[in-house]
């Protein structure tokens, strides 16, 4: 069985996600029959690749919310996260745009490293204080390297822009011909969508769901979930 998961780097609830599908997936019984496929979902797509910002000042134009009201939501997604196991800085974090690194994911897929370099990605960019998106493509492929791709082939996809360039419009596209207007938007098997970074047991409820099972896509049985758009990422107040 396959599942394909739209997601972006800058998306905490992406972060969030992941991890509580892979805690449903260590205790799915055919695990191992499961292929994951990251797929690229840019939150931001029109910012220039040189247009970095805190993520504070970037919560307070897109949501119209005081400094005080961005800065807790930050510490619940702190503390939603380390109830995952996950480090998660809450202050003086920034915020850019995502095409390059979705470009080597893609490369690192060919590399058969793709869910290497997207946690090492996710890390980098929500735990680490330095950024990935102020100190150029050197840190890109110090972190490809990290995940196990040579860093002279990781600097040779950088260079180019319209490496893999393709690959990601085409995984944008077919989000939006799925329905997909948020991530994570998880697909298994191309039977059974979840919307969302959604409890453990709704991934667990999905996987079982969709274990031999053939049929048009539609969505599990499911809540409201916090989830990043268009115009950005739900910020919790509680």
């Amino acid at each position: 069985m396959r599942v394909e998961i739209w997601s972006d780097i800058a998306c905490p609830w992406c972060y969030v996600g992941k991890a509580r599908f892979e805690k449903a997936l260590a205790a799915f019984p055919h695990r191992d029959d499961v292929e994951v496929v990251h797929r690229s979902f840019e939150l931001d797509p029109g910012r220039a690749k040189g247009d970095v910002q805190p993520v504070i000042t970037m919560l307070t134009k897109k949501y119209g919310m005081s400094e005080a009201q961005a800065q807790a939501g930050e510490e619940n997604l702190g503390a939603q996260a380390a109830a995952e196991g996950l480090d998660y800085r809450t202050r003086d974090r920034d915020h850019g745009n995502t095409f390059d690194m979705h470009r080597l994911l893609h490369f690192a897929k060919e590399q058969g490293r793709q869910d290497e370099l997207i946690q090492i990605l996710y890390r980098a960019n929500f735990a680490e204080e330095r950024s990935v998106f102020t100190e150029g493509d050197e840190r890109l492929v110090e972190l490809a390297a990290e995940a196990g791709l040579d860093a002279e082939a990781a600097r040779t996809v950088l260079a180019d822009p319209a490496a893999y360039a393709d690959e990601v419009r085409a995984d944008e596209r077919e989000a939006a011909q799925l329905g997909a207007n948020g991530v994570p938007f998880f697909v298994l098997d191309r039977t059974y969508g979840v919307s969302g970074a959604q409890p453990a047991e709704v991934f667990t409820q999905a996987l079982t769901q969709a274990w031999g099972e053939r049929s048009p896509l539609k969505l599990v049985d499911q809540g409201d979930a916090e989830a990043c758009g268009p115009d950005g990422c739900a910020v919790p107040q509680h």
